[in-house]
C-alpha cells in the first residue's frame, strides 16, 4: 500500500487526505492544531499526529522512511520548507511537494528542485489561480477550463441553457441535431452528481456539460452551445492582495484597461508603486456607490479576490446587478462551492482547489502527466502516458475493462489528436485523456500502471 505523509490539516490537507483515504492509501496527517485533527479523524479513516510536521522525531514517527510522498501544505511557507528539508535529510528517496505562496520564493523554485533542500515540486496556488482566471477570460461562456497536450486540447465546462437545441437530446441522437463537427461530451454534472454519460443519456437544461475540443475548433464548438466570443477590454479587480497583484501585472502585459480596488491604504501604496498602467483605488469593492462611480455597468469583467469569501460573493452579485458583463469570484471554503450556482455565481476560482489540482498528478500511479478536479464534484480528468507494459495498450478500447464511471476522451499520438471509438487501439507512448468519477479512479490507476512480468 502506498504511504503518504501530509503536513498540514487545513482545507488543502483535509481534502487531499479525504481523496487518498477513499482510494485505500495509507495516509498520515501531522498538524499542531488538535481541533483540525479532530475534524479530520471524525470524517475519514487516517492516522493523525498532533505535533509540528517540521520536527525530525515526528516525521520519523509518521514513517517518513517508508513514505512514497511528503506533502507539505500548511499555510506557512517556512514550515513547509523546513518539513521538506528535514524529510530530505531523513529519507532522500521520498518525493517532496511544498506549497509556497510567497512571491519572494518565485525566482527560487528551480533552485529548490536542483539543490538542498531538494523539493521535487513547488506549488504556488496563487500563480495557478491567475492562470485559471486568464483561461476563463479567454473562453466565452465557460465556467471551467483546463488544458492538456501542451494546450492543444481544451476541456471546457459550460451550462446548457433553457431553450438550447441540445436540451432533452440523447447523446446517441446528437448527429441528427448537430450536422457540423461535434465536440466530445465527456462528463455531465447534474444536481451535484458527476455523470460519465453513455449514448442513451439525455442532456438537460441546467446541466453543466464538459466537452473535449482541439484548440483550433474551440470557438466553433462553443457556438454549438450558444456561447460566442465578445471582446474584453475593461477589468475591475476587487482586492489587491497576492492574487490581485499578480493578475493586474498579467493584464498590464496584455494592454487591458485595469482598475484595482483595495481597502488597505498601505497596500494601495504598494500597488501604485509597482503597477504601471493600472488604476489603484482606495475603497471597499462591495460599496455600491464606489462601483457606480467607477462605471461598473461598462466593465467587461469583475474579479473579486479579497481574502473574505462573503465580501467576494457580495461584490460579485452587486457588480452583476449593476450591469457588469461577467464576474469571477474567489472562494476558499469548499463547503460554499455547491451553493454558488444557486445564488447566481457561476465563475469560481480557488487557490486551495488549484493547489489540490497541482498535487493530484504527483500522487497518481502510472505515468500521469496532469490531473484536474472536475468542478469539485469528486471526479478527475487525467492526462497520462501509455506505458508499454500497462493493460491499456495494443488492444481495442472495447476489449479493455475500464472501470464503470470512466472513459478515454482523447488519444494524442505525436502530432495527431484522435477522438477514439471502441475500435481504437492505444499504442505505447501515446498520451491519453481519461475522465473518471471518484469511485473509478483507483481502477483507472491500476490499468495505467506497469504490469509486472511473471518471473
Amino acid at each position: 500500500m502506498v504511504k503518504i505523509v501530509i503536513v498540514g490539516a487545513g482545507e488543502v490537507g483535509f481534502h487531499i487526505a479525504s481523496r487518498l483515504a477513499l482510494e485505500n492509501k495509507d495516509v498520515v496527517v501531522i498538524d499542531p492544531k488538535p481541533e483540525a485533527l479532530k475534524l479530520l479523524s471524525e470524517s475519514i479513516d487516517v492516522q493523525t499526529i498532533n505535533a509540528s510536521g517540521s520536527s525530525p522525531l515526528i516525521l520519523e514517527e509518521a514513517g517518513i522512511q517508508e513514505a512514497k510522498i511528503l506533502l507539505a501544505v500548511t499555510d506557512s511557507d517556512e514550515v513547509n520548507l523546513v518539513a521538506c528539508l528535514v524529510a530530505d535529510t531523513l529519507s532522500p528517496a521520498t518525493k517532496k511537494l511544498a506549497r509556497l505562496r510567497g512571491a519572494d520564493f518565485d525566482r527560487y523554485h528551480d533552485t529548490f528542485k536542483a539543490n538542498a533542500p531538494h523539493i521535487d515540486t513547488v506549488i504556488n496556488p496563487d500563480i495557478e489561480v491567475v492562470r485559471t482566471i486568464e483561461r476563463l477570460m479567454s473562453v466565452p461562456g465557460a465556467v471551467d477550463v483546463g488544458e492538456f497536450a501542451d494546450g492543444r486540447i481544451k476541456f471546457v465546462g459550460v451550462y446548457l441553457e433553457l431553450g438550447s437545441r441540445l436540451a432533452d437530446v440523447r447523446l446517441v441522437d446528437l448527429p441528427n441535431v448537430i450536422k457540423e463537427d461535434r465536440p466530445l461530451i465527456a462528463a455531465v454534472v447534474r444536481d451535484d452528481q458527476l455523470i460519465i454519460p453513455r449514448g442513451q443519456n439525455h442532456l438537460r437544461a441546467g446541466d453543466l456539460i464538459y466537452f473535449i475540443s482541439e484548440e483550433k475548433n474551440l470557438y466553433k464548438h462553443l457556438s454549438i452551445f450558444g456561447k460566442h466570443a465578445t471582446p474584453m477590454q475593461r477589468v475591475l479587480i476587487i482586492g489587491g492582495g497576492l492574487v490581485g497583484y499578480r493578475l493586474a501585472k498579467q493584464l498590464e502585459d496584455k494592454s487591458l484597461s485595469c482598475k484595482v480596488v483595495e481597502k488597505r491604504a498601505s497596500r494601495c501604496n504598494f500597488l501604485a508603486e509597482r503597477l504601471n498602467r493600472t488604476v489603484v483605488l482606495h475603497g471597499d469593492g462591495s460599496d455600491q456607490g464606489l462601483l457606480v462611480e467607477e462605471n461598473i455597468g461598462e466593465t467587461d469583467l469583475v474579479v473579486a479576490l479579497t481574502g473574505d469569501e462573503e465580501t467576494n460573493i457580495l461584490a460579485s452579485l452587486l457588480a452583476k446587478r449593476l450591469g457588469a458583463t461577467k464576474a469571477i469570484t474567489q472562494i476558499n471554503k469548499f463547503s460554499y462551492f455547491p451553493l454558488m450556482s444557486t445564488i447566481g455565481i457561476e465563475l469560481v476560482v480557488s487557490p486551495r482547489l488549484s493547489a489540490i489540482n497541482s498535487i493530484l498528478q504527483h500522487i497518481r500511479r502510472g505515468k500521469v502527466l496532469s490531473a484536474v478536479s472536475i468542478k469539485g464534484e469528486g471526479g478527475e480528468v487525467m492526462e497520462a502516458l501509455a506505458l508499454p507494459t500497462s493493460d491499456i495498450v495494443s488492444k481495442p478500447l472495447k476489449k479493455i475493462a475500464f472501470p464503470r464511471g470512466s472513459m478515454v476522451a482523447s488519444i494524442i499520438r505525436q502530432e495527431n489528436i484522435i477522438i477514439p471509438s471502441g475500435d481504437s487501439v492505444i499504442e505505447p507512448d501515446d498520451r491519453i485523456i481519461i475522465f473518471a468519477t471518484r469511485e473509478a479512479i483507483t481502477g483507472v490507476e491500476k490499468i495505467l500502471s506497469v504490469k509486472l512480468k511473471p518471473i
